[in-house]
């Protein structure tokens, strides 16, 4: 059956969904909202209003319809939207070859609980797969940024998404401590517009924090302070205006969420056995996810523990990547792993 079907892994990411195919690489790499019609789940653009074209929607919409993000701290927040999403994704890689319906490997925050975890294996088997598997997203990441994880050596992972940090310590293939923190790149935009309220009475939108982010958010000072044009609406006249703000403010307004993943990566260390944390004083850390792009995020977290940091090579695709090479490992792996996935 499976030299029919085009096997896949999914990156089902609060922001952004990847898909690999086994052999191909990434063929998807688009934003996770879904743009319905409003009171109903009805996609428009005959299903197809998904990914970029419904990014480009988020808060521009009219009263009519709704752009919506169907994943919450990276699990499913609405359930019937995550199906239509996946269903448009899987279609799309599929194209004009549905000969079999596809294996899919997902990989999902390894803090959830097992209701999320069946919600899913239900949405992405009702989506149009034959077989789901769920592999936990720290052990994707690790395999993604090329880690010796299967190695008795400890490899430590902070993979900072959308709507998830996880920080975790593999060895022997397998988790040897790990904790999931519901803070990260979201987070970041929120500190953004809250920062733009207080100091400037200024309201600005999701797309336009994330910018500010992108463009001069930094974790720590890098010695090339940019500033930036912000349009956005004033909070007492009501009227639309501009401001210029600076890479410095921004650095501050993001101390916060930094501060919460910091302390995760802390927390975990602390409770590491004696013997994996010494492996980390030579290997140190890999740190994956889109959060890792922020300017001296290593810098901070190198810092604050004192080992070597590093960011994994494309670091938004690790966990992807990570997918793929379980897709290719799938029969000697689904045993080896059992205890980190499911299986329908």
């Amino acid at each position: 059956m499976s030299w029919f079907s085009v096997d896949m892994g999914i990156d089902l990411g609060t922001c952004n969904t990847l898909v690999c195919v086994r052999g191909e690489g990434i063929v998807l790499n688009e934003p996770s909202v879904v743009a319905v019609k409003k009171g109903t789940n009805q996609v428009l653009q005959n299903g197809n209003a998904v990914g970029w074209v419904a990014k480009e929607m988020l808060g521009k919409t009219p009263g009519s319809i709704t752009a919506i993000r169907p994943l919450k701290d990276g699990v499913i927040s609405d359930f019937e939207i995550t199906e239509a999403m996946l269903g448009y994704f899987i279609r799309k890689v599929n194209g004009k070859r549905p000969l079999v319906k596809p294996r899919v490997v997902i990989a999902v925050p390894s803090g959830i609980t097992a209701v999320e975890k069946r919600a899913v294996l239900d949405s992405a088997e009702r989506a149009g797969a034959r077989r789901v598997y769920l592999v936990e997203e720290p052990m994707a990441a690790g395999i993604g940024a090329a880690l010796p994880i299967v190695e008795a050596t400890a490899s430590m992972i902070v993979d900072i998404g959308g709507g998830t940090t996880e920080v975790a310590i593999m060895s022997l293939a397998d988790i040897a401590q790990c904790e999931s923190v519901r803070v990260a790149g979201d987070d970041m935009d929120e500190a953004i517009i809250n920062h733009m309220k207080k100091a400037y009475n200024l309201m600005i939108g999701e797309q336009t924090s994330e910018r500010i982010k992108i463009e001069i958010g930094s974790a720590a000072p890098d010695g090339d302070e940019r500033s930036m044009e912000v349009r956005g609406r004033d909070m007492i006249s009501g009227l639309p205006r501009k401001t210029v703000i600076t890479g410095e403010e921004i650095r501050e307004a993001l101390q916060e969420p930094l501060s919460a993943i910091i302390e995760t990566v802390t927390r975990t260390l602390e409770r590491t056995e004696p013997e994996l944390a010494a492996d980390l004083v030579d290997n140190g850390i890999v740190l994956a996810g889109g959060g890792a792009l922020l300017r001296g995020i290593d810098t901070v977290i190198s810092n604050a523990t004192g080992l070597d940091c590093r960011i994994a090579d494309d670091p938004l695709t690790c966990v992807a990547r990570g997918t793929a090479i379980y897709l290719e490992h799938l029969e000697e792996w689904k045993q080896t792993m059992e205890s980190d996935m499911d299986e329908l």
